[in-house]
């Protein structure tokens, strides 16, 4: 999600996602129905399989003894099948999908330095002189209320007074995240960058030449002929779409690996006006980095984390309502900044309910695919009575919903109808580490593991917003029990967590920002 998508408002003026138990559409339910469809006759062979194997069952021996005389007797028949049966096996592992495997994957923990607490954020923002009395109580109030909490980083030129927001401060931000994430993994995976063949980089708003991702080339000395690919515009969302990307392009390239690097960058971004719509991102968005490495050896299965299961791209749609939801432009004084549209929280609501309507009949038990069933037969007829949601809990053992806010957070939990625990990896990550864009999934999961609970064959679900408007998601399937990679972000501060909330700000904040 571009910064800024994810709107914190003051009490009494938030906006809520939709009731998706009382706003979801028709089309929306055909549209993820037509994948159980699409399997139906796959259902239907399973009574005739029964049936089969009760007749074989009741068969004389003498029935079986001759039926072999006559294949017997009628080699060519038999050849005939054989043949056929090598053809159609060869097809079958020739034409299908390729696993891609998750080897590991790495945070940036910038240094504590960069850390800004309420108070230094605060009296930065009043010092640097750019703020009216009213733009600086609103942001007081977007902090008490956002979910952050007081060890989130800023980049070094936003620490000094004046800030500093300019293009070579913004690519030294860059290179300190992308070459920290990164040596982390090549250090714990001991993969070479030599043998790395594809690259995708995704960063939504800040986009020099050279490219990030020649940045990366060239840093590292990766080889002359790596695919190489850099996504810009697509928000906090980008990090599904470049792993659907890496994902693609390893069905094509055999026995090699991917890096995918997600980040945002605060530094170039900034907001120095008084647009109250416009400050929010100010407030919610922090330092940020994950690189992930993906390969579709074989041999990387033995010690693989993941397995991709199914990725889900969905889009709003073209209306000019989704496409200008999130946007940038110029305020009143010629300042530059993200805007909010008041539309965003519904819009996002329908991007969401296209996705999981989409994902239900790939990942949902038989039986919640037969009550799915159940209420599109309902909305047929016009039956009255609220629309089915299908049961998630059911799939997945994991959820990391995109830590852009806290009022999303709440709202997913409550129309997904989750428990606390199943939030908590993306309410913790929030608190720790900020909106960290499209990267902050996997601080998400990288808390699951530090706490322990990721085991063999858990799944787990990544649900990510973004500009356009779009939601996307990601499944992935544990191959083994997984523990914290050495050096991950929660590995000095896991014993904190989770930290008490009261209505989903830490009691820590309110105090600290009353006082």
């Amino acid at each position: 999600m571009m910064r800024g998508e994810t709107v914190e408002r003051p009490r009494g003026h938030s906006r809520r996602l939709p009731d998706f138990l009382l706003s979801v559409n028709l089309k929306y339910v055909k549209l993820g129905y037509h994948y159980l469809i699409t399997h139906l006759l796959t259902l239907l062979l399973i009574p005739l399989m029964v049936v089969i194997l009760v007749e074989a069952g009741r068969t004389d021996p003498n029935d079986l003894l001759q039926l072999w005389l006559h294949l017997k007797y009628n080699l060519v028949s038999v050849l005939f099948c054989f043949v056929m049966l090598v053809f159609g096996s060869t097809v079958y592992i020739m034409t299908r999908p390729r696993p891609v495997y998750l080897v590991d994957y790495a945070c940036y923990r910038p240094p504590d330095r960069l850390q800004a607490p309420f108070k230094q954020f605060m009296e930065h923002s009043r010092l640097c002189g750019n703020f009216n009395e009213s733009a600086l109580e609103f942001q007081r109030k977007i902090l008490e209320r956002s979910g952050l909490g007081e060890e989130t980083y800023f980049p070094e030129a936003m620490h000094e007074l004046p800030p500093r927001p300019s293009m070579a401060a913004a690519r030294t931000e860059a290179e300190q995240v992308m070459f920290g994430a990164l040596d982390k993994l090549f250090h714990s995976t001991g993969v070479k960058p030599k043998d790395i063949g594809i690259l995708v980089v995704n960063c939504s708003l800040f986009n020099p030449t050279p490219s990030l991702s020649a940045m990366i080339v060239n840093r590292y000395k990766l080889r002359v002929n790596i695919r190489s690919f850099n996504l810009g515009g697509m928000g906090c969302s980008a990090g599904v779409i470049a792993v659907d990307l890496a994902r693609d392009l390893l069905q094509v390239h055999r026995n090699t690996y991917a890096v995918v690097v997600s980040t945002e960058n605060i530094t170039q971004n900034w907001y120095f006006g008084n647009r109250k719509s416009m400050l929010i991102p100010n407030c919610l968005f922090r330092v940020g980095c994950s690189s992930v490495l993906l390969s579709n050896r074989s041999a990387e299965r033995r010690r693989a984390k993941y397995r991709l299961i199914h990725v889900v791209r969905t889009h709003r749609g073209a209306d000019d309502k989704a496409y200008r939801c999130v946007y940038q432009e110029q305020d009143d004084d010629g300042k530059v900044g993200v805007s909010l549209s008041k539309d965003l929280m519904a819009i996002a609501g329908d991007a969401l309910k296209i996705n999981i309507t989409t994902l239900a009949p790939l990942v949902l038990p038989i039986s919640e695919q037969l009550l799915f069933f159940a209420a599109l037969v309902k909305k047929l007829f016009n039956a009255k009575g609220k629309p089915y949601i299908p049961d998630f809990k059911l799939a997945f053992e994991h959820f990391c919903i995109h830590a852009g806010g806290r009022s999303v957070i709440d709202e997913l939990e409550r129309n997904l109808q989750l428990q606390p625990i199943h939030v908590e990896a993306s309410r913790m990550a929030l608190h720790r580490f900020g909106n960290t864009s499209s990267s902050s999934i996997w601080y998400e999961l990288a808390y699951i593991e530090a706490k322990g609970r990721m085991r063999r064959g858990h799944r787990v679900w990544q649900i990510a917003f973004g500009s356009g408007f779009k939601c996307n998601s990601a499944v992935w399937q544990a191959l083994r029990d997984v523990k914290q990679s050495p050096g991950g972000p929660w590995e000095d501060c896991i014993e904190r967590y989770p930290v008490d909330m009261v209505d989903g700000i830490p009691v820590s904040e309110n105090l600290s920002l009353q006082q």
